[in-house]
């Protein structure tokens, strides 16, 4: 009689599989997700591709435990392929080789691992005994194939060709609709002769199973028959009950509660009469008809919306503060506006909301605000997003005339958050569009007025509805793409950019917290020292608020993670200096310092972008040629027109310096700020680039440990600029202390932390003799001055530098 043959045991990684199993020769792909089942499978296709697949005995356990949670018999399979799936999950096919006895585990490696006997049959020739056997068990696959099984009817003809008894009663095995149960025990049976008995009896019992099903389902096949006849007659007498003009009664249950819900609701007598019409037709429409589903989502949208449902409202200053406090580090100005509305809302109860506009660089918490004010009331949050919105429809919604209408993004956050009365927060007002479906600014400005809201008209419902008193809130990066009358109707709360000191504060109260939180780690698992979170502030960071700050921290936490995995027995991780490349790899910013001396035709000037303050040079060239001039490094219009209005002031004084007189007709100038990749635009550049053109022209350099910002006029006037915070701090950061400014800015240096104000000297411009006096080398001046061959009126114009 031929039996399996056991050979030596073998060490492989084991794959627990949950209501599944699988048989030699049989192929099977499924989706591993389990982290010690991803781990096995890494292992095996590391080695040998070889794998032990076992069922557990219990569906519902997540993790397997150790040997007692599994069965001992199993098949060893082959990877043929592995797809990585998102979330860390392995899509697999496996082909099943031969059967295995587990024999020894182990469970202190990451995944399961054990001894596994290998038992593979014998490759004999079939006794009479067994072909006969084989025969009787072909036919009654044939037969359970034939009465309703999903089985392909090509795999008779491939049983025919089959002549080993083993791998024949594992083919069929594999191809039938069987319960876990069975299936394990027929893997169990190690022998061939009980493993063809023991499925000729299943097959046997399951061709009379499925031909009861048959009969049963012929039964029930008959009777809904007999149902959709019933149907039909019925739909024949509502058809004929309509064109008699009687009403049908489909809809008269959900008539009755619309109606019922109407009585309760208190709103204008002209609303009330629209709707009950409205429920009228409802009643005489067919329920399964177009007009129907219409009416019956119109109405419910109209009784889903807060009519009378409102917040209750508590106002306590001390427990708003604390909120707002709690939720934000510095933001003072912005605290104090919102404490000082509330405590006006407290003491008049009819003051209309105002709509509030945080306006400044992304990062900064302009949304997370907004939300903390709603948590402070006690009103429920809703917020809108508008950045890239081009359809008026989007705020006013569709009118019912179209397929598929939905009311506006303003009604259905009204259904959302079921009261009149929320805190709504309209994000990225600035990136609205227009297109030829409408102007959505144009809609926006019924909403945000105080004055017109109350009467809101959504084109779906086509009725009035009271916003006036939900507390509005916008946020915008910058007003310059927002229209004046819009900006007009909002009270405007700018938020600039951080300090590195202020990055560091929120780093360690509250974004390593909420990461480490977030990845389940002890609040002092991974330590990082201040020195550290500079560092990745200053080189590894370039913006104005901490999300990208939040990014690296969240890296960090996510390669502690895997040092945890892969070493259980880690107590705490210290980020160091040294190690910081190893997390966040190399720094990609730095920061441009002062100069190291003085130099002809270079000046640094203060910039201001949407991430912040930064510092750049500007360079001049002069050279023979014929009066042209050459702007590069890809300048905007108004600063190309700065750079004229500089030169055209240079020549104006230029009797005053030793500068040839017919310059503009014979040297070419080229005027470059570097880094011409990235766009620059506005005025604020005019003073630097005046300087700077005077010291190419005259050949005196400028100092190096000065920096300057300021519009200049033809007449040479230091006129205000904006973004003076953001450009004092790039100048901290680069080292740069003394620093020019419009006389006009000076009440915005009181915005700059104390700390870093007296560490810096200011000098307040009026008009361009000023910042020169201060800019200039003086030692250039006193040489030029006794070289110069010019006029005796040249010459005493020159003298009073000295």
């Amino acid at each position: 009689m031929p039996r399996t043959k056991k050979t030596a045991l073998q060490k492989m990684p084991i794959v627990p599989i949950r209501g599944m199993t699988i048989f030699p020769y049989m192929s099977v792909h499924f989706d591993i997700g389990r982290e010690k089942s991803v781990l096995s499978i890494e292992d095996a296709l590391d080695d040998n591709k070889l794998i032990f697949a076992t069922t557990q005995h219990d569906m519902e356990k997540d993790d397997p435990e150790n040997i007692a949670d599994i069965n001992t018999i199993g098949t060893v399979c082959v990877i043929k392929q592995v797809i990585r799936m998102p979330n860390n999950v392995l899509r697999v096919l496996l082909e099943g080789s031969y059967r295995g006895r587990l024999k020894k585990f182990y469970d202190d490696a990451p995944f399961f691992e054990a001894e596994i006997e290998i038992l593979k049959d014998d490759e004999k020739e079939a006794t009479l005994e067994q072909k006969a056997m084989m025969r009787g068990i072909a036919d009654l696959f044939e037969e359970y194939v034939s009465i309703g099984s999903r089985t392909a009817p090509e795999i008779i003809s491939i049983l025919n060709d089959i002549p080993l008894p083993g791998k024949f009663c594992d083919i069929v095995c594999a191809h039938m609709l069987l319960t876990t149960e069975q299936r394990q025990e027929l893997l169990e049976k190690i022998d061939i002769d009980e493993r063809l008995e023991k499925l000729h009896d299943i097959l046997t019992s399951e061709n009379k199973i499925v031909k009861l099903e048959q009969k049963i389902h012929q039964r029930v096949r008959r009777e809904m028959t007999k149902s959709e006849k019933t149907y039909y007659l019925r739909e024949q007498i509502k058809a004929i009950n309509k064109e008699l003009g009687e009403y049908s009664d489909s809809n008269l249950t959900d008539a009755q509660e619309f109606r019922k819900k109407l009585e309760s609701l208190e709103i204008p007598e002209k609303i009330r009469e629209k709707i009950s019409k409205e429920i009228s037709k409802l009643e005489r429409e067919h329920r399964g008809s177009a007009d129907a589903e219409v009416s019956r989502n119109y109405l419910e949208t109209f009784f889903d919306l807060p009519w009378n449902n409102s917040s209750k409202e508590k106002i306590d200053l001390k427990n708003c503060a604390k909120i707002l406090d709690k939720d934000h580090f510095g933001l003072e100005k912005v605290k104090d506006r919102i404490i000082e509305y509330l405590a006006v809302r407290k003491l008049s109860s009819n003051l209309k909301s105002p709509i509030l506009c945080f306006v400044g660089p992304p990062g900064v918490g302009k949304t997370s605000i907004a939300k903390s004010i709603a948590n402070s009331i006690n009103r429920e949050f809703a917020r809108i997003s508008l950045g890239g919105v081009r359809d008026e429809a989007e705020i006013r919604g569709h009118r019912r005339t179209y397929i598929g209408a939905i009311p506006g993004r303003i009604v259905n956050a009204l259904i959302s958050v079921k009261t009149n009365n929320p805190v709504i927060l309209f994000d990225e007002i600035d990136k609205m569009g227009a297109d030829f479906k409408g102007n959505v600014e144009s809609a926006m400005l019924e909403v945000l007025d105080p004055e017109q809201n109350k009467n809101f008209i959504d084109h779906y419902l086509e009725y009035e509805f009271d916003l006036s008193k939900i507390f509005f809130i916008t946020t915008a990066n910058t007003l310059d793409s927002i229209p004046r009358p819009l900006i007009d109707r909002m009270e405007i709360i700018q938020l600039s950019g951080y300090t590195e000191m202020e990055k560091l504060q929120i780093a360690k109260k509250y974004l390593i917290p909420k990461q480490l939180k977030e990845h389940n780690f002890t609040p002092k698992f991974i330590k990082i020292s201040d020195e550290v979170l500079k560092k990745i502030i200053s080189t590894f960071t370039r913006e104005s608020g901490v999300r990208a700050l939040e990014q690296k921290i969240a890296r960090i936490c996510r390669k502690v993670a895997r040092k945890k995995v892969e070493n259980p027995k880690l107590k705490s991780v210290t980020i160091t200096m040294d190690e910081l490349e190893t997390y966040l790899g190399k720094p990609v910013f730095k920061y441009e310092l002062a100069n190291k001396k003085p130099q002809v035709g270079i000046v640094r000037g203060l910039a201001w972008t949407q991430v912040g303050g930064d510092t750049l040079s500007i360079e001049i060239n002069v050279m023979n040629g014929t009066g042209k001039i050459d702007l590069t490094g890809k300048l905007g219009d108004v600063m190309k027109e700065s750079a004229k209005t500089a030169l055209s002031y240079v020549r104006s004084i230029s009797d005053e310096y030793p500068i040839e007189k017919d310059f503009y007709k014979t040297k070419d100038i080229h005027i470059h700020i570097p880094e011409g990749a990235i766009p620059k635009d506005g005025p604020s550049a005019g003073i630097t680039m005046a300087t700077a053109i005077l010291s190419a022209l005259t050949n005196i350099r400028v100092r190096e440990d000065i920096a300057m910002t300021g519009e200049v006029t033809l007449r040479g006037r230091v006129l205000p600029v904006g973004g003076i915070k953001e450009k004092l701090l790039a100048a901290h950061r680069a080292g740069i202390y003394n620093i020019i400014l419009p006389k006009e800015n000076e009440s915005d240096l009181q915005d700059l932390p104390k700390e870093i104000r007296d560490e810096m000297t200011f000098t307040l411009a009026e008009d361009m003799k000023q910042v020169l006096d201060i800019a200039l080398v003086k030692q250039d001046i006193k040489k030029i001055g006794e070289n110069s061959k010019k006029s005796s009126k040249a010459k005493n114009n020159i003298s009073k530098y000295n």
